[in-house]
């Protein structure tokens, strides 16, 4: 395949569909969790849940960066800039997290924060050289995939000796965050605290394995006897995805699969894994939103580069927050609940008025079953009229 379009082809999704429900068995449940918000999103607007067997279930996950973040990171970035007279530049769709208090990076930019949105680590680098006589933050986030740009500035930051420049790191880790969920469906008392639903396989996500490759989820493959399939984003790579997951499931295998063979290799790319590995070290336990405290799954500056880690520069204490009491998505992000189950969704949370992370981003849960799904959740009613001859 080379075109888009053939990733796209309904017969061969049908084709697909078929095989699954053959082969799928009828007597049990087969639960996959699609890791990566971009599978979250394309289900969403392909349909392909419409396409399974109903014993086959996909469930969201914890794969879309802005989601994950927690409360009290997005209140250490407005903090920098409403109180203490930072210039912090972060992407877009962070600018939307709800915070405390009501509110949000933008809501904060209106009442006169110097918040500014950027494209990339470069843009707040370039803001720092146009501004030397203020502080600009760079508030980092993202997995895998968007660590190496940001360590790439640090370096250049570094070489420029650019010393009003600092970065607030929330980038998390993949692999850590799946063990914390396998973890939780098997222990008895972290499933009452929290709530976890039990888990037959993943579809691996595609942007961040280009980075880190295949390997990193054998361990906990082999471990856990769960099997992982890497998948790209369109919808015949999910499709072809949750095939393969069925035959692990009815093999009895547990081990790493690579759809996505096109772009992903077993090593993945190994100069960004070392530039990441020279600029970051992990640190010893991360709040994600939904998920609590998880050891060993984000990213902190290296003490070479500690005058460029804002948490130090600035002498920040991170406190956590408490989502809305109302808002589930830190069970959705979980895989307990769907977005309909939370009484929020679509009425007083919306993309436009966003209560939880799960409605800001596309790649949000909530956000993509409002864009995609949530007209399929309507009872479709014929009335007959009268016959006219």
């Amino acid at each position: 395949m080379k075109y888009v379009d053939e990733f796209r082809d309904g017969e061969l999704a049908r084709q697909i569909a078929g095989r699954i429900a053959r082969e799928a068995d009828p007597a049990r449940d087969y639960r996959f969790m699609e890791f990566c918000g971009g599978h979250t999103h394309a289900i969403a607007r392909y349909g392909i849940a419409e396409l399974l067997p109903p014993q086959v279930r996909m469930i969201h996950g914890p794969g879309c960066p802005v989601c994950v973040l927690p409360i009290g990171r997005v209140d250490q970035a407005i903090d920098l800039a409403l109180n203490r007279g930072a210039i912090v530049c972060t992407y877009g769709d962070t600018m939307r997290v709800p915070a405390s208090g009501g509110l949000s990076m933008i809501k904060a930019k209106a009442r006169g924060a110097d918040i500014r949105m950027v494209y990339s680590p470069a843009d707040a680098l370039a803001v720092a050289r146009q501004h030397p006589d203020r502080e600009v933050v760079f508030f980092a986030i993202g997995f895998e995939t968007t660590t190496p740009p940001t360590a790439l500035t640090l370096k250049r930051a570094q070489a420029e000796g650019l010393d009003n420049f600092s970065v607030l790191a929330c980038h998390v880790l993949t692999p850590a965050a799946i063990t914390h969920l396998l973890d939780a469906a098997e222990a008895r008392d972290i499933r009452d605290t929290l709530g976890a639903v039990p888990l037959d396989g993943f579809v691996g996500p595609a942007h961040v394995s280009i980075l880190i490759g295949s390997r990193p989820y054998e361990g906990f493959a082999a471990d856990y006897r769960k099997p992982v399939v890497i998948a790209g984003f369109e919808p015949l790579d999910v499709m072809q995805a949750i095939l393969m997951l069925v035959r692990q499931v009815n093999d009895g295998r547990g081990v790493v699969e690579n759809e996505f063979t096109r772009a992903v290799s077993r090593d993945g790319n190994r100069a960004a894994q070392a530039l990441v590995a020279e600029v970051f070290e992990p640190r010893e336990t991360f709040e994600w939103r939904g998920l609590g405290e998880v050891p060993m799954s984000a990213l902190r500056l290296r003490p070479a580069l500690v005058r460029f880690d804002a948490e130090r520069r600035f002498g920040l204490r991170y406190q956590p927050v408490p989502d809305h009491r109302q808002c589930a998505c830190g069970q959705i992000l979980r895989g307990v609940k769907r977005p309909t189950d939370c009484t929020l969704f679509g009425n007083v949370c919306t993309p436009d008025h966003p209560i939880g992370s799960c409605m800001v981003s596309s790649e949000g849960a909530c956000a993509a079953h409002y864009s995609y799904g949530r007209f399929r959740d309507i009872p479709i009613r014929v009335e007959r009229g009268p016959v006219v001859a």
